[in-house]
């Protein structure tokens, strides 16, 4: 946690103009989803503009009218930057936008990116010598425009510390998701992750720190064998008694399942048991030892496995992280 709870961590979401509408407003729903028992929200975000003028959206024929200027980037304690294709154009940006993130940065301030919203931090020197996620779509202009940068466009989001960028559209939810859960832990994303009817999860080439996720419910298919699975982590589930389960035969449950999640099924349960042990590293005191059995993974050496090719750090020093033990 970054504060106090009783002080709500100030987001400033600087729009500028052809800037994509659903990145600017998907992280408020996100932060704002995120509260406290007693409902007290977590983080206050205010639109900034230029001068506090309509921004004008990349598409659909529409202004947006921030209620501030540029003032609240002076005291933020987070700064993000949606998408935009402003500084594609040409590969500047405005002197007025490019000294107010230089110096929220400079100050300590954590500065956030989704989709081309990159491409602004990379125009004010934020991300020389970083890795750094964006669009795959821009993946062209963008190494052209600024090769100092070490962009990566097979991850939903990069988390350098304290610049973080994200793919394009969706995956900037999940960047969202992921601050949500760095700064308070996996409870308090999943359950603004359900308030924004959004997964808590999704795969991909960057780590994320998950609850063990729950099947979106559906008819037929392998949903109901999925949750069946997830009620039994713990215990030796074979591709067989998944098959049984979902009364199927292997090789047919195995192209079905595969079709609904992108998955085989062994490499599924694996996830689901890492995604597992993350949990109780987290919430819980147990051992290393009784982490990885009650997660199936069987072993604390295999746990340590797992582990070290899933998330890139052992089990104590993910512990560490997120519970200051």
């Amino acid at each position: 946690m970054r504060k106090n709870q009783a002080m709500a961590h100030r987001i400033a979401l600087l729009g500028l103009n052809e800037v994509v509408g659903f990145d600017l407003s998907a992280p408020a729903q996100v932060f704002g989803a995120a509260r406290a028992p007693d409902e007290t929200p977590f983080y206050e975000t205010f639109t900034c503009g230029v001068g506090g003028l309509p921004i004008r959206a990349s598409r659909g024929g529409f202004q947006i009218l921030p209620d501030h200027d540029l003032e609240p980037l002076a005291t933020a304690d987070t700064v993000l930057v949606p998408g935009t294709y402003a500084a594609l154009r040409s590969g500047t940006v405005e002197p007025v936008v490019a000294e107010a993130l230089r110096a929220a940065h400079d100050r300590g301030a954590r500065i956030i990116s989704t989709c081309t919203g990159a491409s602004v931090l990379a125009a004010v020197g934020l991300l020389d010598g970083r890795r750094a996620a964006s669009h795959w779509d821009w993946a062209g202009r963008l190494r052209r425009f600024w090769p100092a940068v070490e962009w990566d466009f097979d991850v939903l989001f990069v988390d350098d510390g304290d610049v973080l960028t994200s793919a394009g559209v969706g995956a900037g939810i999940d960047l969202c998701l992921h601050v949500v859960r760095s700064d308070h832990g996996s409870l308090v994303a999943n359950q603004a992750a359900r308030r924004c009817v959004v997964p808590p999860f999704r795969e991909g080439g960057q780590a994320q720190y998950i609850e063990r996720p729950v099947p979106q419910g559906g008819i037929g298919g392998t949903k109901a064998t999925q949750s069946w699975a997830l009620d039994r982590l713990a215990d030796p589930v074979s591709l067989d008694e998944m098959a049984t389960h979902a009364r199927m035969s292997i090789r047919t449950f195995t192209r079905r399942f595969r079709d609904e999640t992108g998955l085989s099924p062994q490499k599924w349960l694996l996830q689901q048991r890492v995604a597992h042990a993350r949990l109780l590293l987290e919430q819980t005191d147990l051992s290393v030892d009784l982490v990885a059995r009650r997660s199936g993974l069987g072993s604390a050496t295999a746990l340590r496995q797992h582990f070290q090719q899933t998330v890139g750090v052992a089990p104590s020093a993910y512990r560490r992280t997120f519970r200051g033990l």
